[in-house]
C-alpha cells in the first residue's frame, strides 16, 4: 500500500472526502503503480486518464459505503 494515501472515509475523516483529497489519493496510486512521479510528455495523457479513472472509482466506492450502520451516501 502506498503510505502517502490516507483513508478517506469516516471515522478517519470528520467529514466526506473532498474532490481534491480523492484526486490526491488517485494521483499517489497512479504514481506508485506506474513508477513515475511525473510522466514524460508522451505518457502524460495515459497518466491523467488513469488518475481520473481512479478518482471516479474512489468517489463511487466512498459514496456506496455504509459506515457503522449509516445508510449509503449519495453523490460522493
Amino acid at each position: 500500500m502506498c503510505r502517502s494515501i490516507k483513508t478517506l472515509r469516516p471515522p478517519a475523516l470528520d467529514q466526506e472526502a473532498t474532490e481534491e483529497e480523492i484526486r490526491a489519493a488517485a494521483l499517489q496510486y497512479v504514481r506508485k503503480v506506474s513508477g513515475f512521479r511525473a510522466p514524460a510528455a508522451h505518457n502524460r495523457e495515459a497518466f491523467e486518464r488513469a488518475v481520473e479513472a481512479v478518482a471516479e472509482a474512489t468517489a463511487e466506492l466512498l459514496g456506496g459505503l455504509e459506515i457503522r450502520g449509516q445508510a449509503a451516501r449519495t453523490g460522493a
